[in-house]
């Protein structure tokens, strides 16, 4: 039965007791460790990935101090995410093939205003990890959002 987004254990040692979280557009599944088999395009929404406690003061030191990032040790199993197939068997109606395009706008908007400092309060921990870890992710990805104004679009 489809029960929607769920919290799931530590992505990197599977521990339930979970301590932080990061998001990320889908597109970013394509990062995660055994990602081939998820069609991210048909991820209804953002994704989602949990850290235990001892293993989210690994992940911050690797983003914010060597700027790793975390994603390619992540299962792609023990991410969140709906995917459009589940919504549609559990609600009974098809939808349109989901925008990626708008969510990816929102993140990267998002992670470029946490990095430049514009932000009301100074941002914790999690906020500037996951800023970090969308911003490089979407630029390896070249994702369209991330290419500069002038350049030529690649395909995907």
């Amino acid at each position: 039965m489809y029960t929607g987004k769920v919290e799931k254990p530590c992505c990197l040692c599977d521990d339930p007791e979970i301590h932080r979280r990061i998001d990320f557009p889908p597109r970013l599944i394509q990062r995660l460790r055994h990602s081939e088999a998820v069609a991210w395009r048909d991820v209804v929404g953002e994704v989602s990935i949990h850290f235990c406690e001892s293993d989210w003061e690994m992940v911050r030191e690797l983003v914010l101090e060597t700027g790793l990032s975390p994603l390619p040790r992540c299962n792609v199993a023990r991410a969140s995410f709906d995917l459009r197939a589940d919504f549609e068997a559990f609600t009974g109606r098809t939808r349109e093939k989901p925008d990626q395009q708008p969510i990816e706008e929102r993140f990267w908007r998002e992670s470029q205003r946490v990095l430049a400092g514009d932000t009301e309060y100074p941002p914790s921990d999690r906020k500037l990890v996951q800023a970090h870890v969308v911003t490089q992710a979407l630029r390896e990805l070249e994702a369209p959002v991330a290419r500069p104004a002038n350049s030529e679009p690649t395909r995907d």
